[in-house]
């Protein structure tokens, strides 16, 4: 692998031009593509085989317009004020009217014109006759009804009952995930228009919120701390450079192809995102270490820059490439779990880092042939010269000589800091973060409030109910239609029922719980619901399914929660066997993962006290805590294991590197620790400045995944590579690279410190000298 990729960094470095040639036809590719195909995103995350998909599924087969996405708007009058004035009312009713009248939105008066004409409105009487039937059910009355308008109800609206809200629901004609943005903005300027005038607020509800990704001023201070980082390590505006220019490149190609192909994949929203961070940290990462070890191959060994640029790709770029395989393996272990949300972020994101492995092993060599002997200032060489045995930095060795004098003190208080900060992951509650976590100020935010005023909490996260018969013989008639509802009616936490039609095999009714989307009765609910043993299903025989989007956000979080485990055993064994394969130990994978194991768990821990319980929040930008994004712990933890390996391969594949050129003992941690914490301790803060960048978006999603990665990834990096690792190398000494004689003779020798390289340039350069002094 070293001789194979030694030989790539020299011929890059001499033919910089086809190499940099080559990657801007990619890039030119990706953008011909993209402006041919156009950008093509979505917000919907389908869980396929989960009870809600299933039901959804089959919605849209035999009933189509009843698997519709549904849209919600909120009209509220100023303090002490009604809606129900004659002007507001025709206002309203205008809006209305409007968003009726738009392609792709169901107008209940053609739905009703098409039943009469194919023989259905007895069907609809029915089922107003069943609504009527279970409302004289309840005992306590709604406080809220439907808006009248010349004693005629208006349809899809509801009125609170001082009159001061009111909340108009629609459904659209196709499923949530097939809406085009311009059908929402049309929506929203429709209702907008009731402000004119009025003093009435509205406010869109939050399936209408638009769908927008890029890049913030949030997240290029990320990238300015990211360079002055870059400059304070290498030392030069040019080496700094670098690393900037391979991984923006990297990102775009990425992130680009992936929107050149969206047209024809489901590409959801927070897909290039996630690939932006991903790439853009290890990008800088992997170009800055090649490049820092390139330079002090020059400044400290004298080599000239193509032959250090060389070796660096031959060392340097091996750990890259065995860091860059350990990420992409722990992204591409989300296939396993079946979503194809997941599975499309994933790939996305391994693309990306896969690309800037090539990127930094091509490209980068390339570059240096163009910037040549100017790499390195004569400042550096200068100082170099008057300080030739300096090989250490003061406050590296330092602290590493602590460390490795307190290994014992420095392994307790490292545990029990990580378990304390990991406490709180025992009251981690999942799901959705929606309108009720979204800041106070946002449309979202104060449209849930107001539907949980004036209607209840409940009429924020509907529900969608299928009732089938179990028998095929048995057909669904109005008179079953009408017991289901007061059987419904009944349950427990249940506010409201409406039927939303009927064939003669389905029951369709929408129901209302009491309480909100993410609250645990409203989860238990769905559970009672669908049970199989329900008295609902064993009095009149049938199977009741239940759909909706917080019914898909409740399967979403069980079948994560299920999956979980399954994933980080998959990651875990194969990333154990590329460590026992790069660094031919058993010691040193297993100590790899147990820091791993604790810096997640503290992650996940800190993660649940700051977005669930709320500590800090005005400092992260958000006003209230909720869940944490139910998927949020496979792509954490997958990305962190990732880049924990990097640094994992960086930091002790130094270790090894001068345990294998002769230091022993505790001297190859001291030796190996001062060769490369530098650089490490560099890459970190960038990866850290990268994914804090986007904590301050104002999706919550992308928000608690930037806080997670950025907190991961610093303690990962600083407590746990920077501490526990030599503590424990030190403790091990020579043994930590002790292999059984049977797995050293049937394990591959990589070479990733570039050992038979090096020995093999050494005797080239000895033979020939040799030769010429004779």
């Amino acid at each position: 692998m070293s001789t194979l990729l030694y030989r790539v960094g020299k011929t890059a470095f001499s033919k910089p031009a086809t190499f940099i040639i080559g990657w801007v036809l990619i890039l030119g590719i990706v953008i011909s593509m993209i402006s041919i195909n156009g950008i093509h995103i979505s917000s919907e995350m389908k869980i396929e085989g989960t009870e809600s998909q299933k039901v959804l599924d089959q919605l849209a087969k035999e009933l189509p317009a009843a698997s519709g996405g549904q849209g919600s708007v909120v009209f509220k009058a100023p303090d002490n004020e009604r809606l129900d004035t004659p002007e507001r009312l025709a206002a309203m009713m205008k809006g209305v009217n409007e968003v009726y009248g738009l392609d792709k939105v169901i107008n209940p008066a053609d739905y009703a014109a098409e039943a009469g004409n194919s023989g259905a409105q007895a069907e609809m009487a029915q089922n107003a006759q069943a609504t009527d039937m279970a409302q004289s059910a309840t005992t306590t009355p709604p406080p809220y009804g439907p808006l009248m308008v010349d004693g005629v109800p208006v349809p899809g609206m509801l009125i609170s009952s001082d009159g001061s809200i009111a909340l108009f629901q629609f459904q659209f004609t196709i499923e949530q995930s097939a809406i085009t943005q311009d059908v929402f903005d049309s929506v929203i300027q429709s209702v907008m228009t009731v402000e004119q005038g009025t003093n009435i607020t509205v406010l869109p509800g939050e399936t209408l919120k638009t769908v927008s990704i890029g890049v913030g001023s949030a997240e290029i201070v990320g990238l300015v701390i990211a360079v002055i980082v870059l400059l304070i390590t290498l030392g030069s505006v040019v080496a700094a450079g670098l690393p900037l220019i391979t991984a923006l490149l990297g990102v775009a190609i990425g992130v680009g192809g992936a929107f050149s192909i969206s047209k024809f994949i489901e590409m959801p929203s927070v897909t290039s995102v996630l690939a932006l961070m991903v790439g853009l940290a290890v990008g800088i990462d992997y170009a800055l270490f090649i490049v820092n070890r390139q330079r002090r191959m020059i400044i400290d060994q004298g080599l000239s820059a193509k032959e250090a640029t060389a070796r660096a790709i031959g060392t340097s770029g091996s750990a890259v490439f065995f860091a860059g395989l350990t990420v992409i393996i722990a992204l591409c272990g989300m296939l396993v779990i079946g979503l194809t949300f997941l599975s499309t972020m994933a790939l996305v994101a391994a693309a990306t880092v896969l690309i800037n492995v090539f990127v930094a092993l091509t490209l980068l060599p390339a570059l240096l042939g163009l910037v040549g002997e100017r790499i390195c200032s004569a400042k550096s060489r200068e100082k170099s010269a008057k300080h030739p045995k300096a090989t250490s930095h003061g406050v590296a060795d330092r602290w590493v000589k602590f460390v490795i004098k307190n290994r014992w003190a420095t392994i307790i208080t490292i545990i029990v800091i990580l378990v304390f900060a990991a406490t709180p992951i025992t009251k981690m509650e999942m799901g959705i973060p929606g309108a009720s976590s979204a800041n106070l100020d946002t449309t979202a935010r104060q449209s849930y409030d107001a539907i949980s005023e004036g209607f209840g909490e409940g009429f924020n996260g509907p529900l969608i109910l299928v009732a089938e018969p179990n028998q095929s013989s048995t057909k669904v008639t109005p008179e079953l239609l009408g017991g289901l509802m007061m059987e419904l009616q009944g349950q427990n936490n249940v506010a409201q029922v409406t039927p939303l039609g009927m064939t003669e095999d389905l029951a369709i009714f929408s129901l209302i719980p009491k309480t909100g989307p993410n609250d645990n009765l409203t989860k238990t609910l769905v559970t009672d619901l669908r049970a199989a043993d329900s008295s609902i299903a064993q009095t009149y025989d049938v199977k009741l399914g239940v759909t909706g989007l917080t019914a898909v956000n409740i399967d979403m979080s069980a079948k994560l929660a299920q999956v979980f485990p399954i994933y980080v055993g998959i990651i875990i064994l194969l990333s154990l066997i590329i460590l026992l394969l790069v660094f031919r130990s058993i010691i040193v994978p297993i100590k790899a993962t147990i820091g791993f194991l604790l810096s997640i768990l503290a992650t996940f821990g800190i993660t649940t006290a700051v977005f669930q319980w709320g500590w800090l929040h005005s400092l992260f930008g958000f006003d209230t805590g909720g869940p944490l994004l139910s998927f949020m712990p496979i792509i954490v933890t997958g990305i962190l294991y990732g880049l924990a390996m990097d640094y994992q391969v960086f930091l002790v594949s130094s270790m090894r590197e001068s345990y294998v050129h002769g230091h022993r003992g505790t001297e190859s941690v001291v030796h190996g620790y001062n060769q490369v914490s530098r650089v490490v301790v560099a890459a970190a803060v960038i990866m850290v400045s990268v994914f804090a960048g986007f904590i301050f978006t104002d999706d919550v999603m992308i928000k608690q995944i930037g806080f997670t990665l950025a907190v991961g990834i610093l303690i990962d990096a600083f407590i746990i590579r920077m501490g526990l690792v030599p503590a424990i190398m030190a403790i091990f000494g020579d043994k930590a690279w002790a292999l059984p004689k049977w797995l050293d003779r049937i394990l591959p020798n990589l070479d990733v410190e570039g050992e038979k390289l090096i020995a093999s340039l050494n005797a080239e350069e000895h033979a020939n000298t040799k030769s010429g002094s004779k």
